[in-house]
């Protein structure tokens, strides 16, 4: 598929589905690119990618929901993903999240009302020994304290 960066993000989908519309297996990877376009798959790319594959919407709803790749909502330009493993619920995780929440004042799973902000929790990432750990757009950060995971996100854009 050619490269356009001069088409609209509309011109861009019609682009994609016709690019892949006779390739069996292609729901996930128009998905995939739908979202990076958009930011999120809303109700509307859903049917129109429904529409372009002549595929009923339940069953492009299905596969968008079945992944946790995919977001039905808008995404906040940074993504906080704060560690809930043992080691990190041992040595604090718990009250960096909840400095987390109030400086953001959004619960878990949600996205601050400018758009700045996505707060998400996750089984562990892998860093125990720097426990407690969150990362901030894929940048890890560890050790915390409630004040310094909050410090570190105040320092984002």
């Amino acid at each position: 598929m050619k490269e356009s960066h001069c088409l609209s993000k509309e011109n861009k989908l019609a682009e994609l589905l016709l690019h892949y519309k006779d390739m069996p297996g292609a729901l996930i990877p128009v998905l995939q690119q739908a979202q990076e376009m958009f930011g999120y798959l809303s109700p509307e790319l859903l049917r129109q990618i429904s529409a372009g594959f002549k595929i009923p919407l339940s069953r492009t709803y299905g596969v968008a929901t079945f992944y946790s790749q995919f977001h039905l909502k808008p995404r906040g330009r940074n993504i906080i993903k704060v560690c809930q493993g043992t080691a990190c619920h041992v040595r604090g995780g718990s009250k960096v999240l909840e400095a987390i929440k109030s400086y953001m004042g959004v619960e878990t799973g949600e996205t601050s009302e400018d758009l700045r902000f996505t707060l998400e929790t996750v089984a562990c990432l892998g860093a125990c020994g720097l426990a407690p750990v969150i990362t901030v757009n894929e940048e890890t950060e560890g050790q915390l304290t409630p004040d310094k995971a909050v410090k570190r996100i105040a320092g984002c854009e």
